[in-house]
């Protein structure tokens, strides 16, 4: 009873207000805002959301915003306590591969072992299982050949995925490819047609290392995701979006309809699938 009174006091005190609020952060919750359209139209810019930290194990604590560690990383995968990886499909927090002070939030779309193809806005996975668990998890009209092998054509049917018919992606992946900062690599499939791209293929794939993440925006033709610079290792994945607790538009004007909803909520029900317009930039 007096350990109880004792913590009841310090909670409320200044250090202890703080101290709880920096453990809150370090190890369970962390807020987190959408800087960019690339997870329209399910995660909108200007979303304010708390991020669980805790659903991929549990991350080195960081300083916020100074983004500095505060303990080594003992077991070289960023962790204090590994936990099971991103399953395909799930939205992901994680640290930027090339700049780890920067946070992306993208939905898994490949683990270690997959191979990603995509071709004239179209995505395509060769899912590790084999043969056998694609057939059994996707109907048949979702399931492709390319190169004699099999794959999942679009396996997420998410309503806020979608891609641009004005937007001509390829133009912004041959700009990449000419200064060797493309990821994936082209290739050739005869399934696909005939018409072969400057680049040297009609599609582009690539191979997901062992415990590795290939992450792709929902905006599928406005995200500067794992086809420009390549997988997301597991040291890097922080955990997942959990519920949006402030939303405002361009314009300021405040989405009441989406504070308080769950990260999944957002991308399951129509009602909260907003189409705004996008910019011609990836991001």
């Amino acid at each position: 009873m007096n350990f109880l009174k004792k913590l009841y006091h310090f909670s409320n005190s200044w250090v202890g207000t703080i101290i709880i609020v920096l453990l809150v952060i370090f190890f369970f919750m962390q807020p987190f805002v959408i800087p960019s359209g690339s997870m329209k139209n399910t995660l909108l810019v200007g979303d304010f959301l708390f991020a669980k930290k805790f659903s991929y194990g549990i991350p080195i604590p960081h300083i916020p915003w100074a983004e500095i560690p505060i303990l080594p990383d003992f077991n070289k995968d960023g962790h204090l306590f590994k936990g099971e990886g991103p399953q395909r499909g799930d939205i992901v927090v994680f640290r930027n591969p090339r700049n780890e002070k920067i946070h992306f939030v993208k939905r898994c779309v490949g683990m270690g072992g997959d191979k990603v193809v995509y071709a004239n806005k179209t995505l395509y996975v060769r899912m590790h299982e084999g043969d056998d668990f694609m057939r059994a998890h996707y109907k048949k009209e979702d399931l492709a050949i390319l190169g004699s092998e099999l794959y999942v054509k679009e396996p997420y049917k998410q309503k806020g995925i979608h891609y641009d018919d004005k937007k001509d992606i390829e133009e912004d992946i041959l700009r990449y490819i000419n200064i060797q900062d493309f990821a994936m690599n082209p290739v050739y499939f005869e399934e696909l047609g005939n018409q072969i791209s400057p680049a040297g293929g009609n599609a582009y794939e690539f191979d997901v290392p062992e415990n590795e993440y290939f992450m792709m925006g929902d905006n599928r033709d406005h995200s500067f995701d794992s086809r420009f610079w390549g997988s997301v290792p597991y040291k890097f994945i922080v955990g997942a979006p959990w519920f949006v607790y402030f939303s405002v538009d361009k314009n300021y004007n405040v989405r009441w309809q989406r504070i308080g909803r769950l990260s999944d909520t957002l991308e399951n029900d129509e009602k909260y699938i907003l189409e705004e317009d996008d910019e011609d930039s990836l991001s």
